[in-house]
């Protein structure tokens, strides 16, 4: 879809995967901006799904984010999910954790200072072991996504 795109790609458009998202400031843009991917598709012999196209939207959810003419934000519904996450008692949780946490780390300030002690537990040949710093660590990361900011 990237391929089939490119030109238009961050210009007009986002790709990920097959999930389109067509972006522009007025309605008329939009409408030439869908034109242009409407030809790509067309000449490349895709099709949509037009149950799962919404078109002239304001604001979208997308990949996990929320974009409107404000900017980007995470999805409420995913920072609830890192909010009420548990505290880790392995290595699978946490990894987990982390996983879903830094794919929101655009968002949160010092995302990497702040995990350093959480990525430290995930490496080779180190024991488990739910120190105060991690737990400190990990309230922070917690606390960080829920004040996001709109990028």
């Amino acid at each position: 879809m990237e391929a089939m795109l490119r030109g238009l790609n961050w210009k007009s458009s986002l790709v990920y995967l097959d999930d389109v998202l067509v972006f522009c400031r007025t309605f008329q843009d939009h409408l030439l901006h869908l034109q242009h991917v409407f030809e790509r598709l067309r000449n490349t012999g895709l099709k949509l799904h037009p149950s799962k196209c919404n078109f002239a939207k304001q604001k979208v959810r997308y990949i996990g984010h929320i974009v409107n003419s404000e900017g980007i934000s995470p999805d409420p519904e995913k920072v609830t999910a890192i909010r009420t996450y548990p505290t880790p008692t392995n290595i699978k949780q946490l990894r987990a954790f982390l996983g879903l946490s830094k794919y929101y780390h655009r968002f949160m300030k010092n995302y990497s200072k702040i995990a350093s002690p959480l990525h430290q537990l995930t490496r080779k040949f180190i024991k488990f072991i739910w120190t105060e710093q991690c737990q400190t660590a990990f309230d922070e990361l917690k606390e960080s996504l829920s004040q996001p900011q709109i990028l």
